[in-house]
């Protein structure tokens, strides 16, 4: 008999669906993610994998369905019910959008300190510490023109830590980037993944898909086409548009 907590999702979601006017983009999803598991989701483009991550922050609101991240359930028009919610869900986006006005430092400190309303001290010590987790110690003075892309997206992975979240949402988070700076960006994912962090992510990279995920969900025109173990979807996929989908991108 598994536990409750084990037996409760982390993040619930049940037959969500979102349009922009007329073009359904989500057609009923249906999906519940364990606390610790890390889920890749892949698809081509359109197939509504960044929406439905826009969706679990909070982003984009949905027209039917229901949400629940760590036991909040998803209410649009509850200003509160929204911010305790973005305190559980952290976000890292293909672009870094770092402020380039604050010291990397600074970045990482702003959301602790006007959500959380962490004292200075205390925020700093926080920073450097995640800076020093994702490699960037020595940056903390630093501005973000100043760093690599790769530099970048590991210091917008530290801001999104400092909120201590329940889940990570990545979303193509190396899409942006020179092929030589993946690498540096994907080890501290795979980091994260081996502390046991709850990490949904849209990803391209196949290879990283299959090394760190617990499932691999496979969408497809706004529908979960196919989901399961890495190597049971990348040996074996069952339908012709994961198939052929695989054999795109290789």
């Amino acid at each position: 008999m598994p536990s409750a907590e084990t037996a409760t999702p982390i993040v619930d979601i049940r037959a969500l669906r979102k349009s922009y006017g007329s073009n359904e983009v989500l057609k009923g999803i249906d999906l519940q993610v364990k606390k610790g598991e890390v889920i890749a989701i892949i698809g081509k483009s359109g197939s509504g994998k960044s929406t439905l991550l826009r969706c679990i922050n909070g982003l984009e609101t949905f027209q039917s369905g229901a949400l629940t991240v760590d036991g909040q359930p998803l209410l649009h028009e509850d200003a509160a019910a929204m911010r305790a919610l973005r305190q559980h869900v952290g976000m890292i986006f293909q672009q870094f959008n770092l402020f380039p006005h604050l010291s990397v430092g600074k970045n990482v400190m702003l959301a602790p300190g006007l959500v959380k309303k962490t004292a200075k001290d205390a925020g700093e010590q926080q920073a450097r510490r995640l800076l020093q987790r994702v490699g960037l110690g020595e940056k903390f003075d630093a501005f973000p023109d100043q760093l690599s892309g790769g530099q970048q997206q590991r210091v917008a992975i530290a801001r999104a830590l400092a909120m201590a979240p329940s889940v990570l949402l990545c979303d193509e988070i190396t899409s942006a980037l020179d092929p030589e700076l993946v690498g540096e960006v994907l080890r501290v994912v795979e980091s994260l993944a081996d502390e046991g962090m709850t990490l949904l992510m849209v990803t391209h990279e196949m290879g990283f898909a299959r090394k760190v995920s617990d499932r691999v969900i496979f969408m497809h025109q706004g529908r979960v086409h196919e989901m399961g173990p890495p190597a049971e979807l990348f040996a074996a996929p069952k339908t012709p548009e994961l198939q052929q989908f695989l054999a795109s991108i290789h």
